[in-house]
């Protein structure tokens, strides 16, 4: 992966709104999420939703696919672990990192 397709994922993924709609996606699994129920889920107005799904699938982290009239919006997984991985290669090279297998070594963000 290169630095401007990480930094463009990340900065998309820096908008509260877009960070919670790609949670959504990921949690949906790889059947994905129709818009409307990614909506509901949300609770934002369609032109909103619109405007971030666009956004999301312009840098590669979600897909859509249309099944009949319903438009299916699901994450793209290897996009996914490949910033995650780009990540770990990148900032832990130098071994720094503690290793991510506990979750009591997980960083928690202040509440």
């Amino acid at each position: 992966m290169k630095l401007e397709n990480a930094a463009s994922q990340l900065e998309a993924l820096g908008n509260p709104i877009r960070l919670q709609l790609y949670r959504v996606l990921v949690r949906a699994g790889s059947e994905g999420l129709p818009v409307g129920s990614i909506q509901e889920k949300l609770g934002i107005p369609a032109s909103t939703l619109s405007h971030h799904i666009k956004r999301l699938v312009d840098t590669g982290l979600v897909f859509q696919e249309r099944q009949a009239t319903t438009l299916i919006c699901t994450a793209h997984y290897p996009a996914m672990q490949a910033l995650i991985g780009y990540l770990a290669d990148a900032c832990c090279a130098d071994g720094t990192c503690p290793p991510l297998s506990s979750k009591k070594s997980r960083i928690r963000s202040p509440a």
